[in-house]
């Protein structure tokens, strides 16, 4: 796999930040929140929209506090206490706990897969060998479908997963993962399949082609 995109950091920031709301959006509706675009944009200027839940504008602010956070660290070691942090920011007050592995077991609808307990090591483990991955796009996909499946946190994986893996890739200057709404249907169909049988064909290379955002530089 070889990068779609490759800008400065700075340009990186400058996608992450003009298309934000686009992101947020996305992530909120991957999460099923019952939001609109203009809805969207409205909670995240500060107004209050009495049409919408209060949980689902908890989840649009979660997600703000995220992108801002991961913006603004984007120096800071990627290691697992820089992904809790991030489950803290999307998850909070909204999780039995948030910002901590999940010490229970949980279950996936749609899936008879059962991800086992996340244990520090073993997690620890996992990110040390996905380092290995030379490629920052090929790294934050693979990180991004190990993070799903592992279930690392109690509730606020997706989100977690695609925040953590925009650090990956916004750090290299190498765009931004998010899945479009009218990409929702299809990735829940493959997500399904990567769950039963752990195989990234069903995705990655989907991802790649559908859910990385950026500035395309130079000729084309």
């Amino acid at each position: 796999m070889i990068a779609k995109y490759k800008m400065t950091q700075e340009q990186n920031i400058f996608v992450a930040k003009r298309n934000l709301v686009d992101y947020i959006y996305n992530s909120a509706k991957l999460e099923g929140c019952n939001v609109t675009f203009p809805e969207t944009q409205t909670i995240l200027a500060g107004v209050n929209v009495g049409s919408v839940t209060l949980d689902d504008i908890q989840t649009v602010l979660n997600l703000r506090d995220a992108w801002r956070f991961v913006l603004a660290e984007q120096t800071a070691p990627f290691d697992l206490a820089f992904i809790c942090k991030v489950n803290e920011q999307v998850s909070r007050n909204e999780s039995l706990q948030w910002g901590a592995l999940r010490t229970g077991q949980v279950g996936i609808s749609g899936t008879e897969y059962k991800p086992p307990l996340p244990e520090k090591a073993a997690v620890e483990a996992d990110l040390q060998r996905m380092e290995r991955i030379t490629c920052a796009t090929e790294r934050a996909i693979a990180f991004f479908l190990w993070a799903c499946r592992a279930q690392l946190f109690w509730d606020g994986n997706k989100r977690t997963a695609t925040l953590c893996a925009n650090k990956i890739l916004i750090a290299a200057g190498e765009g931004v993962l998010s899945i479009r709404d009218a990409d929702v249907l299809e990735f829940n169909q493959r997500l399904l399949a990567w769950y039963d049988t752990g195989d990234p064909a069903t995705l990655d290379a989907w991802m790649y082609a559908h859910c990385i955002d950026g500035l395309a530089l130079g000729a084309q």
